[in-house]
Formats: structure tokens, C-alpha cells, sequence
């Protein structure tokens, strides 16, 4: 049996550092190439903080798909559940400005990729305990949810933009764990709390719904109670993939049965480590790292 299996986006990311991002012309000061995503990449700081990870998909049929397929296997992320798609591997290109590691991505993802929500039943999910999904094919992750729920699975989501299918998605899964400026777009309340309490109510849900705050920390609504707890500031290098370690840190804290403050405390450091090394699966914290911060 898996700790967490993981359904969304990989991806090959196109790094290019420059002075600074404000829409000016600018030299490159460094680039490179490097594999991410948010679901693999979240995926890879699960086994890094020793959890036993599988990633499902999808992948494209090219060079990129199989130095994704490598870099997970290397990093001890099970692949042998992928769904290798008849096309190109989505890729992104992506701008970090050099001063305070902040970046702009640009992505092209191929049609084909996306994983028709009538080809899932339940054998598609292996036996696991935790069971992660993203907003990308939206229809086909809370169809995964759903199959995941009534099996007994912890589900949680990686939710940063809204659509007509969000609220569906958050309905879906057990933990929702979202991006700061969904919550407030779907209530339309500017003050994170209420933001929370209403779409919990809204959702008729008791419980967890996770914010991610970027630089600030984390707030959380767990049952009746709010939290926010602050990150501790580091210098930043590159924040590309600082979420997606955040959410892999949120999992292993679940998994470990801890109360919702340490486990916003726990993913913040993670999160915050990873933004000091360049790259997103490149950047996952061990667990040793994370405990010595």
C-alpha cells in the first residue's frame, strides 16, 4: 500500500533567471531546464520526507515524458501507474527574477493530455491512504475523488484557479487545500477568515480547507476553529515548486496524525526551504531537513 498517490500535472520547466521581472526588456543571467509540475512534484517532496509516493499521470509520449519518468523513479516516486498520453509533454517556460527569487510562468499544455473522467473506475487508484489531485482535468480529479472517498481515502487538492467546476472539486475531497485567491473569489469576502467560514458553509463541510499565503505563512479552517500560522523568512532563490513542497509537507503531517498549527508550521518550513534551492522536484527538503530548521 502507497502513503499518497498523486493525479495532475508534470511537467518540464524552462528556467531563466534575470535581474528583475517588470515587463522590460532583460539579458538572462542563468537558465536551465528541469523537471516539475505541481501533482509530481508534490509527489517527489512526499518521498522525500519518506513517504511511500506513486504518481498516476498523464505524461506525454516524447523525450520529456521519459526524462519525467526517470527523474520520478530516481527520486523514488512509484511510476508504474503513469498514464502515458499520445502526445508532448506539457512544458513551461519560466522567469525568476534574480533580486527576490519571485518568477512568472508560461505554460503550453497539448489537448491530448487531459485524462477523460470515463476512463477512471476504481481500479484506476491503487490501494493507498491519501489520494491527491489537482484542478487541471478538473472533471477527471473529482471523478478520482469521488471514487476515492468511498473507499475510505483521505483526499486533498491542489486548487489555484477558479472555475465552473471548483466548488464541485472542493466538494469532492476531504482536505481542500487552495491557492489565497480562491477562497475569495468564490465568496467574494476579502478577509480570509470569513472567506473560509462562508465557503465552508457554502460546502456544508467540517472539514479542513488549507490557504496558501505565499511569503506570510498558511491560515486554515479546521472544523469551527481559524489558524494562522506565519512562515519564517529566508532569502529566496527561486519559489517555482515552494507550493507544491508546502502541500507534500501538508500530507506527511496528516498522515502523522498531527494537530492542524504543527502541521502548518511543518509545510511552511519545507515550503520556505525549497525556495532557497533553484528548480521545483530539485528543490524537495529531506525530512532531516526540514526537522533541522
Amino acid at each position: 500500500m502507497f502513503d499518497v498517490v498523486g493525479f495532475g500535472e508534470s511537467s518540464i520547466d524552462y528556467v531563466y533567471v534575470v535581474p528583475q521581472l517588470n515587463g522590460a526588456k532583460a539579458e538572462i543571467v542563468s537558465h536551465f531546464s528541469a523537471c516539475g509540475g505541481q501533482v509530481a512534484t508534490t509527489m517527489v517532496a512526499c518521498a522525500a520526507l519518506g513517504l511511500r509516493a506513486a504518481y498516476l499521470g498523464p505524461v506525454g509520449r516524447d523525450s520529456n515524458g521519459i526524462r519525467i519518468r526517470s527523474e520520478l523513479e530516481g527520486r523514488r516516486v512509484e511510476v508504474k501507474h503513469l498514464r502515458s498520453r499520445p502526445a508532448d509533454t506539457r512544458y513551461a517556460v519560466i522567469l525568476v527574477d534574480q533580486r527576490t527569487g519571485d518568477r512568472q510562468v508560461l505554460f503550453h499544455r497539448d489537448p491530448q493530455l487531459a485524462v477523460p473522467a470515463a476512463d477512471l473506475d476504481d481500479d484506476s487508484i491503487p490501494e493507498t491512504r491519501v489520494l491527491h489531485v489537482d484542478a487541471v482535468d478538473e472533471p477527471a480529479s473529482i471523478r478520482l475523488a469521488q471514487l476515492g472517498r468511498a473507499k475510505g481515502i483521505t483526499v486533498t487538492s491542489d486548487i489555484d484557479t477558479v472555475t465552473e467546476h471548483t466548488r464541485d472539486l472542493l466538494a469532492a475531497v476531504t482536505v481542500g487545500i487552495m491557492a489565497e485567491n480562491v477562497p475569495r473569489e468564490l465568496t467574494g469576502e476579502a478577509d480570509m477568515e470569513t472567506a473560509l467560514r462562508r465557503l465552508a458553509s457554502d460546502l456544508r463541510s467540517s472539514g479542513l480547507l488549507c490557504v496558501t499565503l505565499g511569503a506570510r505563512g498558511a491560515a486554515a479552517l479546521d472544523g469551527g476553529a481559524f489558524y494562522f500560522v506565519p512562515s519564517t523568512p529566508v532569502k529566496a532563490v527561486d519559489t517555482t515548486g515552494a507550493g507544491d513542497v508546502f502541500r507534500g509537507a501538508l500530507i506527511h503531517g496528516l498522515l502523522q496524525g498531527w494537530e492542524t498549527p504543527r502541521i502548518l508550521a511543518f509545510a511552511n518550513t519545507a515550503a520556505g526551504i525549497s525556495c532557497t534551492r533553484p528548480g521545483a522536484m530539485a528543490s524537495a527538503p529531506s525530512l532531516a531537513d526540514v526537522n533541522r530548521s
